[in-house]
Protein backbone atom coordinates (compact mmCIF):
# COMPACT_ATOMS: atom_id res chain seq x y z
CA UNK A 1 0.00 0.00 0.00
CA UNK A 2 1.04 3.19 -0.72
CA UNK A 3 0.19 6.61 1.03
CA UNK A 4 1.00 10.00 0.26
CA UNK A 5 2.18 12.49 3.51
CA UNK A 6 3.00 15.90 2.83
CA UNK A 7 6.19 17.61 3.85
CA UNK A 8 7.34 20.28 5.38
CA UNK A 9 7.44 21.67 2.12
CA UNK A 10 4.23 21.06 0.84
CA UNK A 11 4.96 18.35 -1.70
CA UNK A 12 3.91 14.97 -1.85
CA UNK A 13 6.23 12.73 -0.80
CA UNK A 14 5.71 8.86 -1.00
CA UNK A 15 5.62 6.58 1.74
CA UNK A 16 5.57 3.50 1.19
CA UNK A 17 4.90 0.40 3.69
CA UNK A 18 4.76 -3.48 2.08
CA UNK A 19 3.70 -5.87 4.01
CA UNK A 20 5.00 -8.13 1.64
CA UNK A 21 8.64 -6.61 1.16
CA UNK A 22 10.71 -9.38 2.73
CA UNK A 23 12.52 -8.41 6.10
CA UNK A 24 15.77 -7.71 4.22
CA UNK A 25 15.08 -4.92 1.71
CA UNK A 26 17.86 -6.29 -0.22
CA UNK A 27 16.07 -9.26 -1.41
CA UNK A 28 13.15 -7.61 -3.03
CA UNK A 29 14.73 -8.53 -6.50
CA UNK A 30 14.48 -12.11 -7.08
CA UNK A 31 18.05 -13.86 -8.36
CA UNK A 32 16.49 -14.47 -11.73
CA UNK A 33 15.50 -10.32 -12.65
CA UNK A 34 18.49 -9.48 -10.38
CA UNK A 35 20.73 -12.08 -12.40
CA UNK A 36 20.48 -9.58 -16.19
CA UNK A 37 20.23 -6.25 -14.45
CA UNK A 38 23.56 -6.94 -13.03
CA UNK A 39 25.43 -7.24 -16.10
CA UNK A 40 28.00 -4.68 -16.78
CA UNK A 41 28.96 -3.84 -20.50
CA UNK A 42 32.12 -1.94 -21.88
CA UNK A 43 29.60 -0.65 -24.98
CA UNK A 44 27.12 1.20 -22.59
CA UNK A 45 30.36 2.56 -20.39
CA UNK A 46 31.91 3.59 -23.73
CA UNK A 47 29.33 5.55 -25.42
CA UNK A 48 28.10 7.50 -22.15
CA UNK A 49 32.20 8.15 -21.39
CA UNK A 50 32.34 9.18 -25.12
CA UNK A 51 28.71 11.32 -24.67
CA UNK A 52 30.07 12.93 -21.46
CA UNK A 53 33.61 13.89 -23.04
CA UNK A 54 31.90 15.14 -26.23
CA UNK A 55 29.85 17.34 -24.22
CA UNK A 56 32.59 19.14 -22.39
CA UNK A 57 34.83 19.19 -25.36
CA UNK A 58 32.35 20.91 -27.72
CA UNK A 59 30.75 23.47 -24.72
CA UNK A 60 35.10 23.91 -23.95
CA UNK A 61 35.70 25.14 -27.05
CA UNK A 62 32.77 27.32 -27.43
CA UNK A 63 33.92 28.90 -24.39
CA UNK A 64 37.45 29.33 -25.40
CA UNK A 65 36.73 29.79 -29.07
CA UNK A 66 33.07 30.41 -29.73
CA UNK A 67 31.13 33.79 -30.54
CA UNK A 68 30.71 35.79 -27.61
CA UNK A 69 27.12 35.91 -27.08
CA UNK A 70 27.68 31.79 -25.99
CA UNK A 71 30.65 32.25 -23.86
CA UNK A 72 28.49 32.64 -20.65
CA UNK A 73 25.91 29.60 -22.08
CA UNK A 74 28.76 27.79 -23.18
CA UNK A 75 30.60 27.77 -19.87
CA UNK A 76 27.77 26.58 -17.87
CA UNK A 77 27.82 23.31 -19.67
CA UNK A 78 31.42 23.30 -19.42
CA UNK A 79 31.58 23.54 -16.24
CA UNK A 80 28.11 21.17 -15.09
CA UNK A 81 30.00 18.29 -16.98
CA UNK A 82 33.76 18.76 -15.34
CA UNK A 83 31.80 19.00 -12.16
CA UNK A 84 29.71 16.25 -12.96
CA UNK A 85 32.60 13.93 -13.88
CA UNK A 86 32.18 13.26 -10.47
CA UNK A 87 29.45 10.55 -11.32
CA UNK A 88 31.02 8.59 -13.70
CA UNK A 89 34.07 8.59 -11.23
CA UNK A 90 31.33 7.36 -8.92
CA UNK A 91 30.24 4.46 -11.55
CA UNK A 92 33.85 3.64 -12.41
CA UNK A 93 35.04 3.24 -8.49
CA UNK A 94 31.84 0.60 -8.30
CA UNK A 95 33.70 -1.37 -11.12
CA UNK A 96 29.91 -1.12 -12.90
CA UNK A 97 30.63 1.14 -15.88
CA UNK A 98 32.43 -1.16 -18.09
CA UNK A 99 32.98 -5.08 -17.89
CA UNK A 100 36.37 -5.04 -18.01
CA UNK A 101 37.99 -3.85 -15.17
CA UNK A 102 40.93 -2.09 -16.22
CA UNK A 103 38.90 0.24 -17.88
CA UNK A 104 36.90 0.62 -14.60
CA UNK A 105 39.78 1.77 -13.18
CA UNK A 106 41.54 3.79 -15.60
CA UNK A 107 38.11 5.91 -16.29
CA UNK A 108 37.87 6.69 -12.56
CA UNK A 109 41.29 7.99 -12.48
CA UNK A 110 40.95 10.61 -15.29
CA UNK A 111 37.40 11.15 -13.98
CA UNK A 112 38.54 12.20 -11.11
CA UNK A 113 41.40 13.94 -12.47
CA UNK A 114 38.88 16.36 -14.15
CA UNK A 115 37.00 16.94 -10.69
CA UNK A 116 39.28 17.50 -8.53
CA UNK A 117 38.62 13.93 -6.50
CA UNK A 118 41.28 11.07 -6.30
CA UNK A 119 39.70 7.70 -7.10
CA UNK A 120 41.87 5.67 -5.38
CA UNK A 121 41.01 7.46 -2.29
CA UNK A 122 37.21 7.41 -3.11
CA UNK A 123 36.75 3.84 -3.85
CA UNK A 124 37.76 2.82 -0.34
CA UNK A 125 35.81 5.60 1.39
CA UNK A 126 32.52 5.30 -0.66
CA UNK A 127 33.04 1.49 0.18
CA UNK A 128 32.47 2.48 3.67
CA UNK A 129 29.80 4.87 2.84
CA UNK A 130 27.97 2.23 1.49
CA UNK A 131 28.68 -0.53 4.17
CA UNK A 132 27.80 1.79 7.00
CA UNK A 133 25.02 4.33 4.90
CA UNK A 134 23.32 7.17 7.15
CA UNK A 135 25.18 5.50 10.38
CA UNK A 136 26.22 8.50 12.76
CA UNK A 137 29.97 7.26 13.50
CA UNK A 138 30.36 4.70 10.89
CA UNK A 139 29.80 6.49 7.51
CA UNK A 140 32.27 9.08 6.59
CA UNK A 141 29.82 11.22 4.74
CA UNK A 142 28.06 12.44 8.13
CA UNK A 143 31.39 13.81 9.17
CA UNK A 144 31.03 16.82 6.60
CA UNK A 145 28.35 19.10 8.31
CA UNK A 146 25.40 19.33 6.97
CA UNK A 147 23.46 22.48 6.39
CA UNK A 148 20.83 23.79 9.63
CA UNK A 149 20.63 27.25 8.10
CA UNK A 150 19.79 29.22 4.97
CA UNK A 151 23.02 30.83 4.88
CA UNK A 152 25.00 27.52 5.96
CA UNK A 153 23.28 26.23 2.91
CA UNK A 154 24.55 28.99 0.43
CA UNK A 155 27.91 28.73 1.49
CA UNK A 156 28.42 25.07 1.15
CA UNK A 157 26.38 25.62 -2.24
CA UNK A 158 29.39 28.40 -3.31
CA UNK A 159 31.48 25.18 -3.18
CA UNK A 160 34.21 27.27 -1.60
CA UNK A 161 34.32 24.98 1.51
CA UNK A 162 34.54 21.99 -1.13
CA UNK A 163 37.43 23.60 -2.63
CA UNK A 164 39.09 24.57 0.50
CA UNK A 165 38.63 20.83 1.79
CA UNK A 166 40.05 19.36 -1.05
CA UNK A 167 42.81 21.26 -1.51
CA UNK A 168 44.11 20.72 2.34
CA UNK A 169 42.90 16.90 1.64
CA UNK A 170 44.41 16.67 -1.16
CA UNK A 171 47.90 17.49 0.25
CA UNK A 172 47.52 15.77 3.62
CA UNK A 173 47.37 12.78 1.88
CA UNK A 174 49.79 13.62 -0.70
CA UNK A 175 52.50 13.62 1.82
CA UNK A 176 51.18 10.26 3.68
CA UNK A 177 49.59 12.72 6.67
CA UNK A 178 46.23 9.74 6.87
CA UNK A 179 45.18 10.49 10.40
CA UNK A 180 41.23 10.11 11.07
CA UNK A 181 41.17 8.09 7.18
CA UNK A 182 39.69 5.04 9.39
CA UNK A 183 38.12 3.88 6.04
CA UNK A 184 41.38 3.09 4.51
CA UNK A 185 43.32 -0.30 5.31
CA UNK A 186 46.94 -0.08 6.09
CA UNK A 187 47.56 -2.51 3.33
CA UNK A 188 45.99 1.18 1.01
CA UNK A 189 48.28 3.45 2.36
CA UNK A 190 51.12 3.74 0.03
CA UNK A 191 48.64 2.95 -3.12
CA UNK A 192 46.62 6.50 -1.93
CA UNK A 193 49.35 8.33 -1.37
CA UNK A 194 50.98 7.56 -5.36
CA UNK A 195 47.54 8.20 -6.69
CA UNK A 196 47.64 11.33 -5.08
CA UNK A 197 50.87 12.96 -5.71
CA UNK A 198 50.66 11.80 -9.42
CA UNK A 199 47.20 13.12 -9.76
CA UNK A 200 48.44 16.76 -8.37
CA UNK A 201 52.04 16.26 -10.62
CA UNK A 202 49.56 15.95 -13.19
CA UNK A 203 48.33 18.98 -12.70
CA UNK A 204 52.13 20.58 -12.54
CA UNK A 205 53.46 19.48 -15.31
CA UNK A 206 49.88 20.66 -16.91
CA UNK A 207 50.77 24.16 -15.15
CA UNK A 208 54.34 23.95 -16.28
CA UNK A 209 53.88 23.06 -20.60
CA UNK A 210 50.96 25.96 -20.49
CA UNK A 211 54.04 28.73 -19.17
CA UNK A 212 56.11 27.23 -21.68
CA UNK A 213 53.64 27.05 -24.74
CA UNK A 214 53.14 31.09 -23.32
CA UNK A 215 49.57 30.17 -21.88
CA UNK A 216 49.99 30.69 -18.25
CA UNK A 217 46.11 31.30 -17.38
CA UNK A 218 45.44 28.08 -19.55
CA UNK A 219 44.34 25.59 -16.24
CA UNK A 220 42.95 28.51 -14.69
CA UNK A 221 40.67 29.24 -17.87
CA UNK A 222 39.69 25.48 -18.99
CA UNK A 223 39.66 23.85 -15.58
CA UNK A 224 39.54 26.10 -12.17
CA UNK A 225 36.97 28.76 -13.25
CA UNK A 226 34.89 26.08 -14.89
CA UNK A 227 34.89 23.55 -12.46
CA UNK A 228 34.20 26.06 -9.88
CA UNK A 229 31.43 27.34 -11.63
CA UNK A 230 30.06 23.63 -12.10
CA UNK A 231 30.24 22.63 -8.48
CA UNK A 232 27.69 24.40 -7.27
CA UNK A 233 25.33 22.17 -9.46
CA UNK A 234 27.07 19.11 -8.05
CA UNK A 235 26.81 20.51 -4.46
CA UNK A 236 22.88 20.91 -5.05
CA UNK A 237 22.37 17.90 -6.41
CA UNK A 238 24.57 15.41 -3.93
CA UNK A 239 22.50 17.12 -1.01
CA UNK A 240 19.35 15.12 -2.23
CA UNK A 241 20.51 11.66 -2.21
CA UNK A 242 20.84 11.49 2.08
CA UNK A 243 19.79 14.98 3.66
CA UNK A 244 16.68 14.28 5.88
CA UNK A 245 16.65 10.91 5.20
CA UNK A 246 16.30 8.61 8.42
CA UNK A 247 20.21 7.39 9.87
CA UNK A 248 19.51 3.90 10.65
CA UNK A 249 20.68 0.97 8.08
CA UNK A 250 17.30 0.33 6.24
CA UNK A 251 18.14 1.40 2.35
CA UNK A 252 14.63 1.62 1.87
CA UNK A 253 14.23 5.63 3.98
CA UNK A 254 17.84 6.48 4.44
CA UNK A 255 18.24 7.43 0.80
CA UNK A 256 16.37 8.77 -1.93
CA UNK A 257 15.93 8.79 -5.49
CA UNK A 258 15.03 12.19 -7.54
CA UNK A 259 13.22 12.08 -10.53
CA UNK A 260 14.65 14.61 -12.65
CA UNK A 261 15.04 15.46 -16.59
CA UNK A 262 17.09 13.31 -19.19
CA UNK A 263 20.34 15.48 -19.65
CA UNK A 264 21.13 15.91 -16.41
CA UNK A 265 20.47 12.25 -15.87
CA UNK A 266 23.02 11.06 -18.67
CA UNK A 267 25.36 13.38 -17.36
CA UNK A 268 24.71 12.10 -13.76
CA UNK A 269 25.12 8.87 -14.78
CA UNK A 270 21.51 7.93 -13.62
CA UNK A 271 23.06 8.66 -10.26
CA UNK A 272 19.37 10.25 -9.43
CA UNK A 273 18.36 6.49 -9.38
CA UNK A 274 19.75 6.52 -5.87
CA UNK A 275 17.93 4.24 -3.36
CA UNK A 276 18.30 1.94 -6.37
CA UNK A 277 22.45 2.25 -6.20
CA UNK A 278 22.12 1.57 -2.85
CA UNK A 279 20.13 -1.36 -2.59
CA UNK A 280 21.91 -3.28 -5.04
CA UNK A 281 25.18 -1.50 -5.70
CA UNK A 282 26.23 -4.20 -8.69
CA UNK A 283 23.74 -2.71 -10.97
CA UNK A 284 25.76 -0.81 -13.64
CA UNK A 285 24.25 2.76 -14.68
CA UNK A 286 22.57 1.85 -17.50
CA UNK A 287 20.14 -0.96 -16.05
CA UNK A 288 18.95 1.50 -13.00
CA UNK A 289 16.22 3.17 -14.91
CA UNK A 290 14.58 -0.66 -15.29
CA UNK A 291 15.50 -1.62 -11.49
CA UNK A 292 13.69 1.87 -10.38
CA UNK A 293 10.24 0.92 -12.38
CA UNK A 294 10.72 -2.85 -10.14
CA UNK A 295 11.52 -1.56 -7.34
CA UNK A 296 10.02 2.08 -6.63
CA UNK A 297 6.97 1.13 -4.80
CA UNK A 298 8.90 0.32 -2.00
CA UNK A 299 10.48 3.38 -1.38
CA UNK A 300 10.27 5.93 0.94
CA UNK A 301 11.43 9.15 -0.28
CA UNK A 302 10.86 9.96 -4.24
CA UNK A 303 11.30 13.34 -5.43
CA UNK A 304 10.05 14.49 -8.35
CA UNK A 305 12.99 17.16 -9.35
CA UNK A 306 15.66 18.33 -7.66
CA UNK A 307 13.99 21.97 -7.15
CA UNK A 308 11.79 20.24 -4.86
CA UNK A 309 14.52 18.69 -2.31
CA UNK A 310 15.77 21.65 -2.30
CA UNK A 311 12.53 23.74 -0.85
CA UNK A 312 11.95 20.83 1.59
CA UNK A 313 15.68 21.19 2.80
CA UNK A 314 15.27 25.15 2.70
CA UNK A 315 11.69 24.65 4.66
CA UNK A 316 13.01 22.48 7.05
CA UNK A 317 16.06 25.11 7.83
CA UNK A 318 16.12 27.34 11.65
Amino acid sequence: MISDTLDSSGSAEPLVYSPQSPTNPRQLLAAEVLGPLNQRSNRAGSLRLTGHLAVMGLSGYLWGHGPGWLALPSLLVYGATLALMFCAMHECAHRTAFRTPWLNDGAAWLSGLLSFYNSTFYRLYHKWHHRYTQIPGKDPELGDPKPTTLGNYLWQLSGIPWWLGKFKGHGKVALGQLEGCFYLPESSHAKVIRSTQLQLAVYGVVVLASIIVGQPWFLAKYWLLPLAVGQPLLRFVLFAEHQGCTHDDNPLTNTRTTLTLWPLRFLMWNMPYHTEHHLYPAIPFHALPQAHGQLREHFAHIKPGYVAVGRQMVAGFE
